[in-house]
Protein backbone atom coordinates (compact mmCIF):
# COMPACT_ATOMS: atom_id res chain seq x y z
CA UNK A 1 0.00 0.00 0.00
CA UNK A 2 1.29 3.42 -0.89
CA UNK A 3 0.57 6.43 1.20
CA UNK A 4 -0.58 9.80 -0.13
CA UNK A 5 2.35 11.59 1.46
CA UNK A 6 4.92 9.82 -0.68
CA UNK A 7 6.38 13.05 -2.10
CA UNK A 8 7.04 14.53 1.36
CA UNK A 9 8.63 11.33 2.68
CA UNK A 10 10.61 10.92 -0.56
CA UNK A 11 12.18 14.36 -0.11
CA UNK A 12 13.11 13.61 3.52
CA UNK A 13 14.63 10.23 2.66
CA UNK A 14 16.33 11.57 -0.48
CA UNK A 15 18.60 13.70 1.68
CA UNK A 16 20.51 10.44 2.20
CA UNK A 17 21.46 10.59 -1.49
CA UNK A 18 22.52 14.23 -1.05
CA UNK A 19 24.82 13.13 1.77
CA UNK A 20 26.07 10.09 -0.19
CA UNK A 21 27.12 11.97 -3.31
CA UNK A 22 28.01 15.04 -1.27
CA UNK A 23 30.53 13.08 0.79
CA UNK A 24 32.14 11.64 -2.34
CA UNK A 25 32.42 15.01 -4.08
CA UNK A 26 33.46 16.87 -0.92
CA UNK A 27 36.37 14.48 -0.72
CA UNK A 28 37.05 14.90 -4.42
CA UNK A 29 36.93 18.70 -4.54
CA UNK A 30 39.43 18.95 -1.69
CA UNK A 31 41.62 16.05 -2.76
CA UNK A 32 44.45 18.15 -4.16
CA UNK A 33 44.34 20.41 -1.09
CA UNK A 34 44.66 17.46 1.30
CA UNK A 35 47.39 16.01 -0.90
CA UNK A 36 49.51 19.16 -0.58
CA UNK A 37 48.76 19.68 3.13
CA UNK A 38 49.64 16.13 4.21
CA UNK A 39 52.17 15.36 1.46
CA UNK A 40 50.14 12.49 0.04
CA UNK A 41 51.03 10.41 -2.99
CA UNK A 42 48.62 9.19 -5.70
CA UNK A 43 48.55 5.85 -3.87
CA UNK A 44 47.41 7.61 -0.69
CA UNK A 45 44.62 9.18 -2.71
CA UNK A 46 43.71 5.76 -4.03
CA UNK A 47 43.37 4.47 -0.47
CA UNK A 48 41.14 7.39 0.48
CA UNK A 49 38.89 6.48 -2.44
CA UNK A 50 39.13 2.78 -1.54
CA UNK A 51 37.64 3.15 1.95
CA UNK A 52 35.35 6.12 1.32
CA UNK A 53 31.64 6.59 0.63
CA UNK A 54 32.59 5.92 -2.96
CA UNK A 55 33.72 2.34 -2.41
CA UNK A 56 34.59 0.03 0.50
CA UNK A 57 33.07 2.05 3.33
CA UNK A 58 29.73 2.17 1.54
CA UNK A 59 30.06 -1.49 0.56
CA UNK A 60 30.49 -2.64 4.17
CA UNK A 61 27.69 -0.40 5.36
CA UNK A 62 25.29 -1.55 2.64
CA UNK A 63 25.42 -5.26 3.37
CA UNK A 64 24.93 -4.57 7.08
CA UNK A 65 22.28 -1.89 6.64
CA UNK A 66 20.26 -3.77 4.05
CA UNK A 67 19.63 -6.78 6.23
CA UNK A 68 19.16 -4.64 9.35
CA UNK A 69 16.43 -2.75 7.48
CA UNK A 70 14.71 -6.06 6.66
CA UNK A 71 15.06 -7.28 10.24
CA UNK A 72 14.26 -4.16 12.30
CA UNK A 73 12.60 -1.89 9.76
CA UNK A 74 13.45 1.04 7.53
CA UNK A 75 12.70 3.54 10.33
CA UNK A 76 15.34 1.88 12.54
CA UNK A 77 17.99 2.92 10.02
CA UNK A 78 16.61 6.45 9.74
CA UNK A 79 16.64 6.85 13.53
CA UNK A 80 20.31 6.11 14.15
CA UNK A 81 22.37 6.00 10.98
CA UNK A 82 23.02 9.69 10.38
CA UNK A 83 24.51 10.02 13.86
CA UNK A 84 27.31 7.78 12.57
CA UNK A 85 27.60 9.93 9.44
CA UNK A 86 28.02 13.09 11.49
CA UNK A 87 30.76 11.41 13.54
CA UNK A 88 32.71 10.55 10.39
CA UNK A 89 32.35 14.05 8.98
CA UNK A 90 33.62 15.56 12.24
CA UNK A 91 36.74 13.39 12.04
CA UNK A 92 37.45 14.66 8.52
CA UNK A 93 36.83 18.25 9.55
CA UNK A 94 39.42 18.04 12.34
CA UNK A 95 41.90 15.69 10.61
CA UNK A 96 45.55 16.59 11.14
CA UNK A 97 47.15 13.46 9.67
CA UNK A 98 46.47 10.77 7.07
CA UNK A 99 45.18 8.04 9.47
CA UNK A 100 42.64 10.45 10.97
CA UNK A 101 41.48 11.50 7.51
CA UNK A 102 41.28 7.85 6.45
CA UNK A 103 39.15 6.83 9.45
CA UNK A 104 36.83 9.78 8.90
CA UNK A 105 36.31 8.79 5.27
CA UNK A 106 35.69 5.17 6.32
CA UNK A 107 33.07 5.96 8.99
CA UNK A 108 31.27 8.37 6.67
CA UNK A 109 31.32 5.76 3.93
CA UNK A 110 29.91 3.03 6.17
CA UNK A 111 27.03 5.30 7.16
CA UNK A 112 26.30 6.09 3.52
CA UNK A 113 26.18 2.37 2.74
CA UNK A 114 23.85 1.64 5.65
CA UNK A 115 21.41 4.32 4.54
CA UNK A 116 21.16 3.77 0.79
CA UNK A 117 19.33 0.38 0.60
CA UNK A 118 16.81 1.42 3.25
CA UNK A 119 16.23 4.73 1.48
CA UNK A 120 15.56 3.31 -1.97
CA UNK A 121 13.40 0.57 -0.49
CA UNK A 122 11.37 3.01 1.60
CA UNK A 123 10.78 5.32 -1.35
CA UNK A 124 9.40 2.52 -3.52
CA UNK A 125 7.29 1.07 -0.72
CA UNK A 126 5.74 4.43 0.12
CA UNK A 127 5.09 5.49 -3.48
CA UNK A 128 1.84 5.40 -5.43
CA UNK A 129 2.06 2.92 -8.31
CA UNK A 130 2.12 5.64 -10.98
CA UNK A 131 4.68 7.75 -9.11
CA UNK A 132 7.27 5.13 -8.16
CA UNK A 133 9.65 6.02 -10.99
CA UNK A 134 9.12 9.74 -10.39
CA UNK A 135 9.97 9.41 -6.70
CA UNK A 136 13.12 7.41 -7.45
CA UNK A 137 14.11 10.18 -9.87
CA UNK A 138 13.53 12.78 -7.15
CA UNK A 139 15.89 10.76 -5.00
CA UNK A 140 18.40 10.82 -7.86
CA UNK A 141 17.96 14.57 -8.23
CA UNK A 142 19.05 14.87 -4.61
CA UNK A 143 22.07 12.76 -5.57
CA UNK A 144 22.82 15.46 -8.14
CA UNK A 145 21.96 18.50 -6.02
CA UNK A 146 24.42 17.34 -3.35
CA UNK A 147 27.51 17.50 -5.57
CA UNK A 148 26.26 20.66 -7.26
CA UNK A 149 26.01 22.45 -3.89
CA UNK A 150 29.29 21.00 -2.63
CA UNK A 151 31.10 22.12 -5.78
CA UNK A 152 29.56 25.57 -5.46
CA UNK A 153 30.83 25.79 -1.89
CA UNK A 154 34.19 24.52 -3.14
CA UNK A 155 34.38 27.37 -5.64
CA UNK A 156 33.38 30.00 -3.11
CA UNK A 157 36.04 28.86 -0.63
CA UNK A 158 38.70 27.78 -3.16
CA UNK A 159 42.29 29.02 -2.94
CA UNK A 160 43.60 30.49 -6.18
CA UNK A 161 46.90 30.09 -8.01
CA UNK A 162 49.16 32.15 -10.29
CA UNK A 163 46.53 32.39 -13.03
CA UNK A 164 43.26 32.12 -11.09
CA UNK A 165 42.16 34.34 -8.17
CA UNK A 166 40.87 33.10 -4.84
CA UNK A 167 37.22 32.20 -4.43
CA UNK A 168 34.94 35.03 -3.23
CA UNK A 169 34.78 33.64 0.31
CA UNK A 170 38.43 32.59 0.64
CA UNK A 171 38.88 35.38 3.17
CA UNK A 172 36.56 33.45 5.49
CA UNK A 173 38.77 30.39 5.03
CA UNK A 174 41.82 32.38 6.16
CA UNK A 175 39.90 33.76 9.15
CA UNK A 176 38.72 30.34 10.28
CA UNK A 177 42.20 28.88 9.74
CA UNK A 178 43.75 31.66 11.78
CA UNK A 179 41.24 31.14 14.59
CA UNK A 180 41.97 27.40 14.88
CA UNK A 181 45.63 27.26 13.86
CA UNK A 182 47.16 30.59 14.68
CA UNK A 183 49.17 32.99 12.52
CA UNK A 184 52.14 30.73 11.74
CA UNK A 185 50.31 28.18 9.58
CA UNK A 186 51.69 27.22 6.18
CA UNK A 187 49.75 28.24 3.07
CA UNK A 188 48.85 24.58 2.41
CA UNK A 189 47.53 24.24 5.97
CA UNK A 190 45.38 27.35 5.48
CA UNK A 191 44.11 26.23 2.07
CA UNK A 192 42.88 22.88 3.36
CA UNK A 193 40.42 24.73 5.60
CA UNK A 194 38.46 25.25 2.40
CA UNK A 195 37.76 21.51 2.44
CA UNK A 196 37.09 21.45 6.19
CA UNK A 197 34.37 24.10 5.79
CA UNK A 198 32.80 22.18 2.89
CA UNK A 199 32.55 19.10 5.11
CA UNK A 200 30.95 21.26 7.80
CA UNK A 201 28.08 21.99 5.39
CA UNK A 202 27.53 18.22 5.12
CA UNK A 203 27.39 18.01 8.90
CA UNK A 204 24.64 20.65 8.96
CA UNK A 205 22.58 18.90 6.25
CA UNK A 206 23.04 15.54 8.01
CA UNK A 207 21.69 17.01 11.24
CA UNK A 208 18.63 18.41 9.45
CA UNK A 209 18.06 15.12 7.60
CA UNK A 210 18.34 13.10 10.82
CA UNK A 211 15.65 15.22 12.46
CA UNK A 212 13.33 14.76 9.49
CA UNK A 213 13.93 11.04 8.94
CA UNK A 214 13.59 9.90 12.52
CA UNK A 215 10.01 11.29 12.53
CA UNK A 216 8.89 9.23 9.50
CA UNK A 217 6.33 6.45 9.84
CA UNK A 218 7.44 2.88 9.17
CA UNK A 219 6.94 1.50 5.65
CA UNK A 220 3.51 -0.13 5.30
CA UNK A 221 5.04 -2.96 3.24
CA UNK A 222 7.46 -3.76 6.04
CA UNK A 223 4.73 -3.50 8.68
CA UNK A 224 2.55 -5.93 6.73
CA UNK A 225 5.13 -8.71 7.03
CA UNK A 226 6.63 -7.63 10.36
CA UNK A 227 5.54 -10.72 12.29
CA UNK A 228 7.35 -13.01 9.86
CA UNK A 229 10.41 -10.78 9.81
CA UNK A 230 10.66 -10.86 13.59
CA UNK A 231 10.75 -14.65 13.63
CA UNK A 232 13.83 -14.82 11.43
CA UNK A 233 17.33 -13.60 11.97
CA UNK A 234 19.72 -11.87 9.61
CA UNK A 235 21.42 -15.11 8.60
CA UNK A 236 18.04 -16.73 7.89
CA UNK A 237 17.08 -13.87 5.58
CA UNK A 238 20.39 -14.21 3.76
CA UNK A 239 19.76 -17.95 3.32
CA UNK A 240 16.26 -17.27 1.98
CA UNK A 241 17.69 -14.83 -0.54
CA UNK A 242 20.34 -17.26 -1.78
CA UNK A 243 17.96 -20.23 -1.88
CA UNK A 244 15.66 -18.56 -4.42
CA UNK A 245 16.80 -18.98 -8.03
CA UNK A 246 14.77 -16.03 -9.28
CA UNK A 247 16.30 -13.78 -6.63
CA UNK A 248 19.82 -14.97 -7.47
CA UNK A 249 19.32 -14.32 -11.19
CA UNK A 250 17.96 -10.87 -10.37
CA UNK A 251 20.97 -10.08 -8.16
CA UNK A 252 23.32 -11.11 -10.99
CA UNK A 253 21.45 -8.99 -13.56
CA UNK A 254 21.19 -5.86 -11.42
CA UNK A 255 24.71 -6.15 -10.02
CA UNK A 256 26.09 -6.48 -13.56
CA UNK A 257 24.38 -3.41 -15.04
CA UNK A 258 25.16 -1.33 -11.96
CA UNK A 259 28.71 -2.56 -11.45
CA UNK A 260 29.91 -1.99 -15.01
CA UNK A 261 28.50 1.54 -14.99
CA UNK A 262 29.57 2.31 -11.42
CA UNK A 263 33.18 1.27 -12.04
CA UNK A 264 33.25 4.25 -14.39
CA UNK A 265 31.04 6.59 -12.37
CA UNK A 266 32.79 5.93 -9.06
CA UNK A 267 36.16 6.88 -10.49
CA UNK A 268 34.67 10.05 -11.98
CA UNK A 269 32.76 10.88 -8.80
CA UNK A 270 35.92 10.87 -6.71
CA UNK A 271 38.74 11.68 -9.14
CA UNK A 272 37.10 13.94 -11.75
CA UNK A 273 38.12 17.28 -10.20
CA UNK A 274 41.62 15.89 -9.69
CA UNK A 275 41.69 14.63 -13.30
CA UNK A 276 40.64 18.03 -14.62
CA UNK A 277 43.40 19.67 -12.61
CA UNK A 278 46.15 17.26 -13.74
CA UNK A 279 45.24 15.85 -17.18
CA UNK A 280 43.22 18.95 -18.12
CA UNK A 281 45.63 21.43 -16.49
CA UNK A 282 42.94 23.72 -15.03
CA UNK A 283 42.88 25.33 -11.59
CA UNK A 284 41.07 23.94 -8.56
CA UNK A 285 38.38 26.61 -8.90
CA UNK A 286 37.95 26.09 -12.66
CA UNK A 287 37.65 22.35 -12.07
CA UNK A 288 34.97 22.86 -9.41
CA UNK A 289 33.08 25.24 -11.73
CA UNK A 290 33.05 22.72 -14.59
CA UNK A 291 31.91 19.93 -12.31
CA UNK A 292 29.22 22.13 -10.78
CA UNK A 293 27.75 22.84 -14.23
CA UNK A 294 27.92 19.15 -15.04
CA UNK A 295 25.92 18.28 -11.93
CA UNK A 296 23.41 20.99 -12.80
CA UNK A 297 22.93 19.24 -16.15
CA UNK A 298 22.46 15.93 -14.32
CA UNK A 299 19.76 17.45 -12.11
CA UNK A 300 18.00 19.04 -15.07
CA UNK A 301 17.99 15.85 -17.16
CA UNK A 302 16.85 13.79 -14.17
CA UNK A 303 13.92 16.17 -13.73
CA UNK A 304 12.92 15.59 -17.36
CA UNK A 305 13.26 11.82 -16.91
CA UNK A 306 11.09 12.00 -13.76
CA UNK A 307 8.27 13.30 -15.97
CA UNK A 308 8.71 10.46 -18.48
CA UNK A 309 9.74 7.38 -16.54
CA UNK A 310 6.24 6.30 -15.42
CA UNK A 311 4.88 6.80 -18.95
CA UNK A 312 7.74 5.76 -21.24
CA UNK A 313 9.64 2.55 -21.97
CA UNK A 314 12.29 2.01 -19.32
CA UNK A 315 14.45 0.22 -21.87
CA UNK A 316 14.43 3.26 -24.18
CA UNK A 317 15.54 5.68 -21.44
CA UNK A 318 18.16 3.23 -20.18
CA UNK A 319 19.61 2.74 -23.68
CA UNK A 320 19.72 6.49 -24.36
CA UNK A 321 21.70 7.12 -21.17
CA UNK A 322 24.32 4.49 -21.94
CA UNK A 323 24.78 5.61 -25.55
CA UNK A 324 25.47 9.16 -24.34
CA UNK A 325 27.89 7.82 -21.70
CA UNK A 326 29.84 5.90 -24.35
CA UNK A 327 29.90 9.00 -26.57
CA UNK A 328 31.41 10.98 -23.68
CA UNK A 329 34.32 8.59 -23.35
CA UNK A 330 34.84 8.47 -27.11
CA UNK A 331 35.57 12.21 -26.76
CA UNK A 332 38.47 11.26 -24.47
CA UNK A 333 40.07 8.89 -26.99
CA UNK A 334 39.53 11.21 -29.97
CA UNK A 335 39.65 14.91 -29.02
CA UNK A 336 41.20 14.31 -25.57
CA UNK A 337 41.00 16.50 -22.47
CA UNK A 338 44.10 18.61 -22.99
CA UNK A 339 41.99 21.51 -24.29
CA UNK A 340 38.84 23.21 -23.07
CA UNK A 341 36.76 21.94 -26.02
CA UNK A 342 37.35 18.32 -25.10
CA UNK A 343 36.86 18.99 -21.40
CA UNK A 344 33.55 20.79 -21.92
CA UNK A 345 32.19 18.23 -24.40
CA UNK A 346 32.99 15.47 -21.96
CA UNK A 347 31.48 17.35 -19.01
CA UNK A 348 28.23 18.07 -20.88
CA UNK A 349 27.77 14.54 -22.26
CA UNK A 350 28.63 12.94 -18.93
CA UNK A 351 26.10 15.24 -17.29
CA UNK A 352 23.36 14.20 -19.74
CA UNK A 353 24.00 10.50 -19.14
CA UNK A 354 23.97 11.07 -15.39
CA UNK A 355 20.36 12.19 -15.58
CA UNK A 356 19.27 8.91 -17.17
CA UNK A 357 21.92 6.60 -15.76
CA UNK A 358 21.71 2.91 -14.78
CA UNK A 359 21.72 4.02 -11.13
CA UNK A 360 18.13 5.25 -11.57
CA UNK A 361 17.06 1.88 -12.92
CA UNK A 362 19.14 -0.07 -10.43
CA UNK A 363 17.36 1.79 -7.61
CA UNK A 364 13.95 1.34 -9.25
CA UNK A 365 14.28 -2.26 -10.39
CA UNK A 366 16.15 -3.26 -7.23
CA UNK A 367 13.18 -2.21 -5.12
CA UNK A 368 10.61 -3.70 -7.51
CA UNK A 369 12.06 -7.13 -8.30
CA UNK A 370 12.45 -8.49 -4.75
CA UNK A 371 9.78 -9.25 -2.11
CA UNK A 372 9.56 -7.06 1.00
CA UNK A 373 11.01 -9.86 3.14
CA UNK A 374 14.51 -9.38 1.74
CA UNK A 375 14.11 -6.32 -0.50
CA UNK A 376 16.56 -4.07 1.38
CA UNK A 377 18.91 -6.97 2.09
CA UNK A 378 19.17 -7.84 -1.60
CA UNK A 379 19.93 -4.23 -2.43
CA UNK A 380 22.50 -4.10 0.35
CA UNK A 381 24.18 -7.24 -1.02
CA UNK A 382 24.35 -5.78 -4.52
CA UNK A 383 25.59 -2.44 -3.22
CA UNK A 384 28.29 -4.33 -1.29
CA UNK A 385 29.40 -6.14 -4.44
CA UNK A 386 29.38 -3.02 -6.59
CA UNK A 387 31.03 -0.57 -4.21
CA UNK A 388 33.51 -3.22 -3.01
CA UNK A 389 34.73 -3.97 -6.52
CA UNK A 390 34.67 -0.24 -7.28
CA UNK A 391 37.08 0.19 -4.38
CA UNK A 392 39.52 -2.26 -5.93
CA UNK A 393 39.10 -0.64 -9.34
CA UNK A 394 39.78 2.78 -7.81
CA UNK A 395 43.19 1.55 -6.63
CA UNK A 396 43.95 -0.01 -10.02
CA UNK A 397 42.88 3.19 -11.76
CA UNK A 398 45.47 5.28 -9.90
CA UNK A 399 48.23 3.04 -11.31
CA UNK A 400 46.80 3.17 -14.85
CA UNK A 401 46.25 6.93 -14.66
CA UNK A 402 49.74 7.77 -13.43
CA UNK A 403 50.91 10.75 -11.41
CA UNK A 404 50.11 13.32 -14.10
CA UNK A 405 47.41 11.65 -16.18
CA UNK A 406 49.74 10.06 -18.71
CA UNK A 407 47.68 6.84 -18.73
CA UNK A 408 44.26 8.46 -19.00
CA UNK A 409 43.66 7.37 -22.63
CA UNK A 410 44.25 3.73 -21.73
CA UNK A 411 41.86 4.09 -18.80
CA UNK A 412 39.29 5.61 -21.16
CA UNK A 413 39.26 2.50 -23.35
CA UNK A 414 38.63 0.41 -20.23
CA UNK A 415 35.71 2.68 -19.35
CA UNK A 416 34.17 2.30 -22.83
CA UNK A 417 34.27 -1.50 -22.59
CA UNK A 418 32.56 -1.42 -19.19
CA UNK A 419 29.81 0.90 -20.43
CA UNK A 420 29.17 -1.28 -23.50
CA UNK A 421 28.67 -4.29 -21.22
CA UNK A 422 26.19 -2.34 -19.09
CA UNK A 423 24.33 -1.28 -22.24
CA UNK A 424 24.05 -4.79 -23.69
CA UNK A 425 23.05 -6.56 -20.46
CA UNK A 426 20.51 -3.88 -19.53
CA UNK A 427 18.97 -3.78 -23.00
CA UNK A 428 18.50 -7.56 -23.05
CA UNK A 429 17.31 -7.99 -19.46
CA UNK A 430 15.22 -4.85 -18.81
CA UNK A 431 12.07 -5.96 -16.92
CA UNK A 432 8.57 -4.66 -17.64
CA UNK A 433 7.35 -3.26 -14.30
CA UNK A 434 5.96 0.17 -15.21
CA UNK A 435 2.48 0.85 -13.82
CA UNK A 436 2.36 -2.32 -11.69
CA UNK A 437 2.12 -2.61 -7.92
CA UNK A 438 4.93 -4.12 -5.88
CA UNK A 439 2.51 -6.81 -4.67
CA UNK A 440 1.64 -7.75 -8.24
CA UNK A 441 5.28 -7.91 -9.33
CA UNK A 442 6.22 -10.00 -6.29
CA UNK A 443 3.33 -12.44 -6.79
CA UNK A 444 4.19 -12.96 -10.45
CA UNK A 445 7.88 -13.58 -9.76
CA UNK A 446 7.78 -15.44 -6.45
CA UNK A 447 4.25 -16.77 -5.98
CA UNK A 448 2.06 -16.35 -2.89
CA UNK A 449 4.68 -17.38 -0.30
CA UNK A 450 6.33 -13.95 -0.18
Amino acid sequence: MANSGSLKSTIAVSLTNYLDAGAIVAGAVGLTLWQKYLGLSEVHLGWLNFISANCLGAALGAIIGGFLADKYGRKFIFTYNLLVYMTGVLLVMFAINFPMLLVGFLITGISVGVGVPASWTYISESSEVNNRGRNICISQMSWGVGPMCILLFGMLFAPGNDVDPNGPLYGMVESVAGFFGGADMSRDAINVFSSRIVFFTLFVVAFIAWNLQRKLQESTEFTAQKDTAEKTGLLENIKVLFSNKIAIRTVVFLATIYLTWNLVASVMGFFQPHIYETAGDVSNKQSAWMNCIQWAIIVGVTFIVSKLIDKTSHKAIYTFGLLVAIAAWLIIVTIGVNGMVGLWLFAILWGIQGGSSPQIFYALWGSELFPAKFRAGAQGLMFFIVRGLSAVWGLIFTYIYGDNGEGFTIAAFCMIVLLVISLIVGFIGAPVTRGRTLEDITKERYGDNY
